[in-house]
């Protein structure tokens, strides 16, 4: 069975940076696109990056490009999400999930961790 657990949050000051992780045990994340997710507040959660299996392809949602970065360890079994230039609007539970197809779409994602919190404010 495999299970997720996502790391790396944390409180941080506006343009302040973090990197979540999101390891794995019970399977090899290298064969899964895996995704990361934020829900904000009394809103929807919302698809920011995914990157395929293997890290041919990434994609990221208009609000982070070019501030988060999706990363691969493999012999860590772990992907990362590499937050900088932190807004106030990032504040929000990230999730990562696993699926054997990638997307920013929550559907096609089987496997859940349980969040972390970030929290973006001075």
């Amino acid at each position: 069975q495999l299970q997720l657990v996502e790391s790396g949050g944390g409180l941080v000051q506006p343009g302040g940076s973090l990197r979540l992780s999101c390891s794995a045990s019970g399977f090899t994340l290298d064969y899964l696109a895996i995704g990361w997710f934020r829900q904000a507040p009394g809103k929807e959660r919302e698809g920011i990056s995914y990157i395929s299996s293997r890290g041919g392809n990434t994609n990221y949602t208009d609000s982070v490009k070019g501030r988060f970065t999706i990363s691969r360890d493999t012999a860590k079994n772990t992907v990362y999400l590499q937050m900088n230039t932190l807004k106030p609007e990032d504040t929000a539970v990230y999730y990562c999930a696993a699926g054997f197809w990638g997307g920013l779409a929550q559907h096609v994602y089987d496997f859940w961790g349980q969040g972390t919190q970030v929290t973006v404010s001075s």
